[in-house]
Protein backbone atom coordinates (compact mmCIF):
# COMPACT_ATOMS: atom_id res chain seq x y z
CA UNK A 1 0.00 0.00 0.00
CA UNK A 2 2.86 2.39 0.67
CA UNK A 3 6.62 2.65 0.53
CA UNK A 4 8.10 0.94 3.62
CA UNK A 5 10.54 3.85 4.06
CA UNK A 6 7.60 6.26 4.24
CA UNK A 7 4.92 4.67 6.44
CA UNK A 8 1.37 5.98 6.22
CA UNK A 9 0.09 8.44 8.81
CA UNK A 10 -2.19 6.73 11.34
CA UNK A 11 -5.38 8.14 9.76
CA UNK A 12 -4.37 6.78 6.35
CA UNK A 13 -3.52 3.46 7.98
CA UNK A 14 -7.08 3.29 9.28
CA UNK A 15 -8.34 3.92 5.74
CA UNK A 16 -6.09 1.16 4.38
CA UNK A 17 -7.45 -1.28 6.98
CA UNK A 18 -11.04 -0.29 6.14
CA UNK A 19 -10.31 -0.78 2.43
CA UNK A 20 -9.03 -4.31 3.08
CA UNK A 21 -12.20 -5.12 5.05
CA UNK A 22 -14.23 -4.03 2.03
CA UNK A 23 -12.16 -6.16 -0.30
CA UNK A 24 -10.38 -3.18 -1.88
CA UNK A 25 -6.64 -2.72 -2.23
CA UNK A 26 -6.08 0.88 -3.30
CA UNK A 27 -2.59 2.26 -3.55
CA UNK A 28 -2.45 5.04 -0.96
CA UNK A 29 -0.01 7.81 -1.71
CA UNK A 30 1.24 10.59 0.57
CA UNK A 31 1.68 13.66 -1.59
CA UNK A 32 4.31 16.32 -0.99
CA UNK A 33 1.73 19.06 -1.50
CA UNK A 34 -1.81 19.50 -0.21
CA UNK A 35 -4.68 17.65 -1.83
CA UNK A 36 -7.28 19.44 0.32
CA UNK A 37 -9.16 20.95 -2.66
CA UNK A 38 -10.26 19.16 -5.84
CA UNK A 39 -7.98 21.36 -7.93
CA UNK A 40 -4.95 20.67 -5.71
CA UNK A 41 -5.71 16.96 -5.72
CA UNK A 42 -6.09 16.82 -9.52
CA UNK A 43 -2.75 18.59 -9.99
CA UNK A 44 -1.00 16.26 -7.54
CA UNK A 45 -2.61 13.11 -9.00
CA UNK A 46 -2.17 14.29 -12.60
CA UNK A 47 -5.78 13.61 -13.45
CA UNK A 48 -8.90 15.53 -14.43
CA UNK A 49 -10.67 17.50 -11.71
CA UNK A 50 -13.77 15.39 -12.42
CA UNK A 51 -11.89 12.28 -11.26
CA UNK A 52 -11.45 13.68 -7.76
CA UNK A 53 -13.95 12.40 -5.20
CA UNK A 54 -15.08 15.10 -2.79
CA UNK A 55 -16.39 13.38 0.37
CA UNK A 56 -18.92 15.87 1.73
CA UNK A 57 -20.86 15.38 4.94
CA UNK A 58 -24.28 16.94 5.38
CA UNK A 59 -26.62 16.79 8.33
CA UNK A 60 -30.29 15.93 7.98
CA UNK A 61 -32.34 18.95 9.09
CA UNK A 62 -35.02 16.81 10.75
CA UNK A 63 -33.17 13.66 11.74
CA UNK A 64 -29.76 15.13 12.58
CA UNK A 65 -28.38 12.10 10.74
CA UNK A 66 -25.07 12.47 8.85
CA UNK A 67 -25.12 11.80 5.12
CA UNK A 68 -22.04 11.33 2.98
CA UNK A 69 -22.10 12.62 -0.59
CA UNK A 70 -19.31 11.46 -2.90
CA UNK A 71 -19.15 14.22 -5.47
CA UNK A 72 -17.09 14.70 -8.61
CA UNK A 73 -14.50 17.44 -8.20
CA UNK A 74 -15.95 19.27 -11.19
CA UNK A 75 -19.39 19.60 -9.56
CA UNK A 76 -20.99 21.63 -6.81
CA UNK A 77 -23.81 20.14 -4.79
CA UNK A 78 -27.28 21.56 -5.41
CA UNK A 79 -28.46 21.09 -1.82
CA UNK A 80 -32.15 21.23 -2.74
CA UNK A 81 -31.71 18.58 -5.43
CA UNK A 82 -29.66 16.37 -3.09
CA UNK A 83 -32.24 16.83 -0.33
CA UNK A 84 -34.97 15.62 -2.69
CA UNK A 85 -32.98 12.47 -3.44
CA UNK A 86 -32.20 11.88 0.24
CA UNK A 87 -35.69 12.67 1.51
CA UNK A 88 -35.03 15.51 3.95
CA UNK A 89 -33.61 19.01 3.96
CA UNK A 90 -29.85 19.20 4.42
CA UNK A 91 -27.70 21.42 6.59
CA UNK A 92 -23.99 22.09 6.27
CA UNK A 93 -22.51 20.98 9.59
CA UNK A 94 -19.49 22.47 11.33
CA UNK A 95 -16.08 20.80 11.43
CA UNK A 96 -16.68 19.32 14.89
CA UNK A 97 -19.83 17.52 13.70
CA UNK A 98 -18.00 16.18 10.63
CA UNK A 99 -15.10 14.87 12.72
CA UNK A 100 -17.50 13.28 15.23
CA UNK A 101 -19.45 11.57 12.43
CA UNK A 102 -16.45 10.36 10.41
CA UNK A 103 -13.39 10.35 12.66
CA UNK A 104 -11.57 12.47 10.07
CA UNK A 105 -10.93 16.18 9.57
CA UNK A 106 -12.39 18.09 6.64
CA UNK A 107 -9.96 17.94 3.73
CA UNK A 108 -9.01 14.32 4.37
CA UNK A 109 -12.37 12.56 4.65
CA UNK A 110 -12.25 9.21 2.86
CA UNK A 111 -15.28 7.60 1.21
CA UNK A 112 -15.27 4.75 3.79
CA UNK A 113 -13.71 3.77 7.11
CA UNK A 114 -15.70 6.21 9.23
CA UNK A 115 -16.32 5.95 12.97
CA UNK A 116 -19.97 5.17 12.28
CA UNK A 117 -21.80 3.84 9.22
CA UNK A 118 -22.93 6.68 6.98
CA UNK A 119 -25.72 6.55 4.43
CA UNK A 120 -23.77 7.29 1.26
CA UNK A 121 -24.79 8.85 -2.04
CA UNK A 122 -22.58 9.02 -5.13
CA UNK A 123 -22.57 11.63 -7.87
CA UNK A 124 -23.45 9.85 -11.12
CA UNK A 125 -20.72 11.85 -12.91
CA UNK A 126 -18.01 9.92 -11.03
CA UNK A 127 -19.09 6.79 -12.89
CA UNK A 128 -18.02 8.43 -16.17
CA UNK A 129 -14.44 7.64 -15.12
CA UNK A 130 -12.94 4.18 -14.80
CA UNK A 131 -10.70 5.37 -11.96
CA UNK A 132 -11.15 8.11 -9.41
CA UNK A 133 -8.98 9.58 -6.64
CA UNK A 134 -10.26 10.06 -3.09
CA UNK A 135 -8.87 11.40 0.16
CA UNK A 136 -7.30 8.72 2.33
CA UNK A 137 -7.57 10.17 5.82
CA UNK A 138 -5.34 13.25 5.68
CA UNK A 139 -5.16 16.38 3.50
CA UNK A 140 -2.03 14.91 1.84
CA UNK A 141 -2.98 11.25 1.37
CA UNK A 142 -4.97 10.06 -1.64
CA UNK A 143 -5.95 6.72 -3.12
CA UNK A 144 -6.92 5.59 -6.58
CA UNK A 145 -10.02 3.42 -6.89
CA UNK A 146 -12.18 2.01 -9.66
CA UNK A 147 -15.35 4.13 -9.59
CA UNK A 148 -17.65 1.11 -9.92
CA UNK A 149 -15.86 -0.67 -7.06
CA UNK A 150 -16.20 2.44 -4.92
CA UNK A 151 -19.93 2.54 -5.49
CA UNK A 152 -20.41 -1.19 -4.96
CA UNK A 153 -18.26 -1.50 -1.83
CA UNK A 154 -19.71 1.57 -0.10
CA UNK A 155 -23.29 0.76 -1.08
CA UNK A 156 -23.58 4.31 -2.38
CA UNK A 157 -26.87 5.28 -3.95
CA UNK A 158 -26.30 6.95 -7.31
CA UNK A 159 -27.77 10.45 -7.56
CA UNK A 160 -27.40 13.52 -9.74
CA UNK A 161 -26.03 16.41 -7.74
Amino acid sequence: MTDLDNPLPSSAGRVAAAARKLGLSPHIVTMASSTRTAEEAAAACRCEVGQIVKSLVFRGASSGMPYLLLVSGKNRVDEQKAAQAIGEALLRPDAAYVRAATGFAIGGIPPFGHDQPLKTFMDADLLDYADVWAAAGTPNCVMQLASRDLQAKTGAIQISV
